[in-house]
């Protein structure tokens, strides 16, 4: 029955907007997210600033100041005409911003915004000006987010209940890292093991939808450049220089580094430091997902796949080495520790229990996504 709600909100409620896909997309992209949290114990509190980073992604591209793409309906207001978004102003001010300081961030540089100021130590070598424009974009489109959970279905409030602070809530999961003062959407047990049961499907059909849905409410966008625009993922060319130094740190002080993939021993510049999800899958910034690894075979073998299962198994033992050797630096073992609290639910974790929440991730997205593995 929740698979039939996921398939009618997408294909047959109204939409003046496309803000039901969009919702339907950030939850199938949480649940995706955080493989701990099953559904199967009861209802799953997710908190809406979590959804609303995931619209500043997806919306990213869709307010490129050179190429604007309209997501809904221009009506009238009086003689003026409504955007079509209520964050556009707020989203594109602050890409405006960003690139201002950066450079061109590209139809992907949502993905990196949201994921380094996810993590508290990237966050701090923003400047505070970035940080307030990117939390008042934030609160915007929360309230924006209010609207297709409140509309989706035949009827108001008739899948999802208005979203409560969590600390009023009981009875409920709350998601890593989800904080006592977050306004959480309640998703229903059964609904949040659909999109796992469904997560591929969910996906492809999200993107398949809002291509259309762009392609009828734009001025001249057609579905395939919505579709490239939906489906852009971030390449590695933010630096990684903080972890680098800790690896380096850690082989000057005489620690031994062995390749997850492949065995061999590592050495002090003559390694990369590998996303164990790629960041094309899924741009995890955190600690846990970055390993040094042999680079020849990493820039030609791994490249952007996927472990597969096996070869999350062979590896496993080497990765519980890796986050041993990590949590033998203060710095590192804090940041390990933060990193892994705000994306698994088991408490206090050591290297073998974290090794064993990452492989499990891994199943979990490789059985959700059409992906490449190795």
């Amino acid at each position: 029955m929740s698979h039939q709600v996921i398939s009618t909100i997408l294909r047959h409620d109204g939409k003046q907007t496309s803000y039901k896909i969009a919702l339907l997309r950030a939850l199938n992209d949480v649940v995706l997210a955080y493989p701990d949290v099953t559904g199967e114990d009861g209802d799953v509190a997710v908190p809406l600033r979590m959804l609303a980073e995931a619209w500043v992604a997806y919306y990213w591209p869709f307010v490129a100041p050179e190429a604007p793409v309209m997501q809904g309906v221009r009506s009238l207001l009086g003689y003026k005409q409504r955007q079509d978004v209520g964050f556009r102003a707020n989203l594109a001010g602050l890409r405006l911003e960003w690139e201002a300081i950066y450079g061109p961030s590209g139809s992907a540089g949502g993905w990196h915004l949201t994921e380094h100021l996810r993590v508290a130590r990237k966050r701090e070598g923003y400047p505070q000006a970035l940080l307030k424009r990117y939390q008042d974009t934030l609160t915007r489109v929360g309230t924006a987010l209010r609207q297709p959970i409140r509309y989706a279905g035949p009827g108001e409030w008739s899948v999802f209940e208005p979203p409560r602070p969590l600390r009023t809530l009981s009875g409920v999961a709350a998601l890593p890292g989800a904080r006592p003062s977050d306004t959480c959407l309640v998703v229903r047990g059964a609904l949040w093991q659909a999109f796992r049961d469904v997560s591929l499907w969910v996906e492809a059909l999200c993107i398949h939808e809002w291509s259309q849905f762009t392609e009828r409410v734009s001025d001249g966008t057609t579905r395939g450049v919505a579709y490239a625009l939906l489906t852009e993922r971030p390449d590695n060319r933010l630096p990684l220089d903080w972890e680098r130094n800790q690896v380096d740190l850690l082989m000057l002080e005489g620690a031994r580094f062995e390749c997850p993939w492949t065995g061999g021993p590592l050495a002090r510049g003559a390694y990369d430091l590998d996303h164990i999800v790629p960041l094309s899958v899924y741009p995890f910034h955190e600690v846990w997902n970055l390993v040094p690894s042999n680079a020849a075979f990493n820039r030609n073998t791994k490249r952007a796949r996927l472990p597969a299962d096996g070869t999350m198994v062979d590896a496993t033992p080497r990765l519980v080495q890796t986050y041993t050797t990590y949590a033998s630096s203060s710095a590192m073992a804090e940041a390990l520790r933060d990193d892994v609290a705000v994306r698994f639910s088991r408490p206090d974790p050591t290297p073998a229990l974290v090794a064993e929440s990452v492989r499990s991730l891994v199943e979990s997205i490789g059985t959700a996504r059409n992906v490449a593995r190795f």
